[in-house]
């Protein structure tokens, strides 16, 4: 259980939060890193994998931001 804690703490230390609180909001998009059609691709199979249906895993992916509007673009990479 200890390993957890010191997880954790090392985790809110990175992002710049506080151990005992909650992790500080981020100050905008130039501190987002950009997340690369491979992590895109490889969510889309991890969202696939654990739906119940072809619909299910289409919600999924939509309120996840995985399908690419009308430009082509993946709502998760702007």
């Amino acid at each position: 259980m200890s390993g957890s804690v010191e997880v954790r703490q090392f985790l809110l230390r990175y992002e710049g939060g506080d151990p005992a609180g909650v992790p500080t909001q981020r100050s905008g998009q130039a501190d987002a890193p950009r997340v690369s059609d491979d992590q895109v691709r490889r969510a889309r199979l991890a969202v696939a994998a654990g739906a119940t249906d072809a619909q299910d895993c289409a919600q999924l992916l939509d309120m996840l931001g995985l399908v690419p509007d009308e430009e082509g673009v993946n709502p998760v990479q702007r």
